[in-house]
């Protein structure tokens, strides 16, 4: 198997022949969007962007396994190396023009969460991560803020906009943190709010239901950054369908406890 270090390289490859890709698409005209679910659309040009990942990785690292939202959401992840893979995060941006998209890959190695490479397709920007090296952007090491008052805190967020059986408890949930943070943002994409996590854009984030794809890359660099991401209920086992709260360590405890309790 690679090195560590030479695996974050692959998937910056991968990651950067995507966004150029991407870069380059016209969005579809509306008619041509695909509705997987209520609100969650796809289009030729995920699922070109995927097969760019998949081939570049599958190339790059033989004998790897990929799991992808839009062409293989269901596979097992058992092998050495497991890419998890969101070809475009931020889908619904892209479409509108709207310049907050990007490519995220994480991977699973020997079972362990251990490297997550996020692109920035608007800005042309990557940021890397893997265990014990850091999190990274260009020369630039990363660092999650220092911001320890609630009271000055920016927190991102991500509505809950395919399942709106618990939408009423998010909206208890937003109510309490606007009450007790300068301010809330919403973008759009979960993998670029967890670089902003990572690079202390953001003081603090949560989100009630994330896939693993959504998540895999942008755990790692906030973890690397030195931030703290769990579950609402505090566990690190985040890959899942499920809710992640991401932070410095004291807002990510601030955040995760009034959650909680709202």
């Amino acid at each position: 198997m690679l090195p560590l270090n030479d695996l974050v390289d692959v998937a910056l490859r991968a990651a950067e022949r995507a966004a150029n890709y991407i870069r380059a698409a016209r969005p579809p005209a509306a008619s041509r969007w695909t509705e997987k679910a209520r609100h969650d659309f796809v289009t030729e040009v995920d699922r070109e962007a995927e097969e760019i990942i998949g081939e570049t990785l599958l190339r790059l690292v033989p004998g790897s396994e990929v799991v992808g939202e839009e062409l293989s959401p269901g596979a097992a992840r058992s092998g050495e190396v497991v890419w998890i893979v969101d070809p475009l995060d931020g889908t619904t941006n892209f479409l509108h023009g709207y310049p907050q998209y990007a490519v995220s890959i994480g991977a699973l190695v020997r079972g362990q969460l251990a490297l997550g490479v996020i692109h920035d397709v608007a800005r042309d920007i990557a940021y890397r991560a893997a265990t014990g090296l850091g999190a990274w952007s260009g020369e630039t090491r990363l660092a999650v803020s220092q911001v320890s008052d609630p009271s000055r805190a920016l927190v991102g967020t991500g509505f809950p906009f395919k399942q709106f059986e618990g939408f009423e408890h998010y909206l208890r949930q937003f109510s309490a943190v606007t009450r007790a943070a300068s301010g809330i943002r919403r973008a759009g994409s979960a993998a670029l709010d967890l670089a902003d996590v990572a690079t202390g854009r953001f003081d603090a984030f949560w989100e009630t239901t994330l896939a693993p794809w959504d998540v895999a890359a942008g755990v790692v660099l906030v973890r690397e950054a030195g931030g703290l991401v769990t579950t609402f209920e505090g566990s690190n086992d985040v890959l899942e369908h499920g809710s992640i709260v991401a932070g410095n360590p004291v807002l990510h405890e601030w955040l995760r406890q009034l959650l909680e309790r709202s």
